[in-house]
């Protein structure tokens, strides 16, 4: 036997332990991983790992593959595009499918002004071009963000992300002239009106709405909880930013691509945002992300100010461009609506049955659902160990769940758009069998 087909043996017979063992041997610590489960193979809604075990995912990695783990037309587009080539740089040798993928964003972007699209790898990338876009159009130097608000991990988006352990901690100082504003968060007593009077505060104690280059907050925030924005918050913050000349930024990269029921969650409202900030959903598992915005705005950087090595990815490119084909084709949009619906019924059943640890569900936005876990029926009363535990049981016994939360204590459920009833069955019952055992034990 050669070294290198004993080598392959050896690595075909380790476990999930051994490469965990391996894995906190070989990586920073800081990039840790909810569960000790190593993945061999996943195909629509389910995943397999090196041992055989099977699971239910309901994380989609963290709500990218929105189409499904492997969907076949995903799979045939990369592989036709890595045949004829894999990358030139879109900023040397451009490519028609990114010029497609472009002209598609811009159709597909709230409101009817002209659009104009840029594209990056990752979403923080994302998020810190859209602050380079808003200061060189408005010529502004401060932004406004939101407590609870993620944006993402290089030092201008944690400086924007609203929550300090774990993105922000040891890792300051952060950029200069950013705020934060309280989120409106009614079922935690912070009104619309409030979340306002913040605002003006901010402008009188802080910095004068002349000298605030843009808001930029989620529609529906994703590490923060899952909390939707209110609409009439959104119409209210699109008011105030035309009245002062700011421009409104909506970070949908969470809540992009069919997950909540429209294809953007800004679209609930009824307003324009003047930039939005993509990834995650946009190519089924492929790096890419971008910024898709008003054309006189996005136009403001000077040539060449824009851009990165792999931005634009064709590989990505192609992808992306299968994934908006089916999320028509297979109308996801509506899925998430109907899937959204199909997960209150059964997470209705059991709150009912776990009424003083389920302190609320939040359903209203289509496939994106999230559980807060509380104290004897409080919501004020935060269970981040009731959470955790949850999380790790559901993967032992065979479910992908995730956490999030302000205070750590809200389970995430962001299946694929393609999951089946009887698989959705089968996660909640696997979830239902976890309420059970941990709850009976405290």
């Amino acid at each position: 036997m050669s070294i290198q087909q004993a080598t392959l043996k050896n690595v075909n017979q380790a476990t999930n332990a051994d490469w965990q063992k391996r894995k906190e041997a070989a990586f920073a610590r800081g990039l840790s991983n909810v569960a000790p489960v190593y993945i061999d193979r996943a195909l629509g809604s389910e995943i397999w790992d090196i041992e055989g075990n099977r699971y239910i995912d309901f994380a989609t990695g963290i709500a990218v593959c929105n189409t499904g783990h492997s969907h076949p037309r995903i799979v045939a587009a990369v592989k036709e595009q890595v045949d004829r080539f894999s990358h030139t740089c879109l900023m040397v040798s451009p490519y028609e499918s990114a010029v497609i993928l472009a002209e598609k964003l811009n159709q597909l972007a709230p409101g009817d002004t002209p659009k104009k699209t840029l594209m990056v790898t990752t979403g923080a990338e994302a998020v810190e071009n859209c602050i380079k876009i808003a200061r060189a159009h408005t010529r502004r130097r401060g932004v406004i963000a939101f407590n609870g608000g993620y944006h993402g991990r290089t030092m201008m988006t944690m400086s924007l992300t609203g929550k300090i352990t774990p993105y922000k901690n040891l890792f300051g100082p952060f950029p200069s002239e950013v705020f934060h504003a309280p989120f409106p968060i009614p079922s935690h007593g912070i009104s619309i009106e409030e979340a306002l009077k913040g605002l003006d505060n901010l402008f009188k104690v802080d910095i004068a709405p002349s000298d605030i280059a843009a808001f930029i907050i989620e529609p529906v925030q994703g590490e923060g909880g899952f909390y939707p924005v209110p609409d009439a918050f959104l119409q209210a913050l699109r008011k105030l930013a035309d009245k002062h000349g700011i421009l409104l930024i909506c970070d949908e990269i969470q809540s992009g691509f069919g997950r909540t029921g429209k294809f953007f969650a800004s679209e609930y409202a009824g307003i324009e945002p003047d930039l939005i900030s993509v990834a995650k959903g946009i190519a089924g598992g492929l790096p890419l992300a971008g910024v898709i915005g008003k054309a006189d705005i996005m136009d403001a950087p000077l040539p060449g100010g824009l851009g990165g090595t792999y931005a634009g990815s064709p590989v990505s490119c192609a992808a992306a461009l299968a994934v908006l084909d089916i999320i028509e084709d297979e109308d996801l949009v509506q899925q998430a609506n109907r899937i959204g619906k199909y997960f209150a019924k059964r997470l209705g059943e059991l709150q009912r049955k776990y009424s003083n640890v389920i302190g609320e569900l939040r359903v209203e936005r289509g496939a994106m659902i999230a559980i807060e876990l509380v104290h004897e029926g409080d919501i004020s009363q935060s269970n981040a160990d009731l959470t955790r535990a949850l999380v790790a049981e559901a993967h032992r016994r065979g479910l992908i769940l995730l956490s999030c939360g302000f205070n750590g204590n809200v389970i995430r459920c962001l299946p694929a758009l393609t999951i089946t009833d009887s698989m959705i069955d089968e996660g909640i019952a696997i979830l239902s069998d976890c309420f059970q055992v941990l709850t009976s034990n405290h």
